[in-house]
């Protein structure tokens, strides 16, 4: 469950950032998640580094974390 609302905020954000944001989606097995070693199904990456699922799952506090990024 947390994967799929993890992509809806995702998707949102792009929205509302447009070209400011990146987004890309794969999956755990994908050539380009190999380098991370990720353990859980649900990981998200902001330049690369993790942002903790509590984040990437809230609309909220995703929108805060990037306005503070971007």
């Amino acid at each position: 469950m947390s994967c799929r609302k993890a992509i809806g905020v995702a998707e949102d954000m792009k929205k509302k950032y447009g070209n400011r944001l990146e987004l890309k989606i794969y999956t755990t097995d994908s050539k380009e998640a190999e380098p991370y070693n990720f353990r859980s199904s649900t990981n998200v990456l902001f330049d690369k580094e993790y942002v903790p699922v509590d984040i990437a799952t809230d609309k909220n506090k995703m929108d805060a974390f990037l306005s503070s990024k971007l």
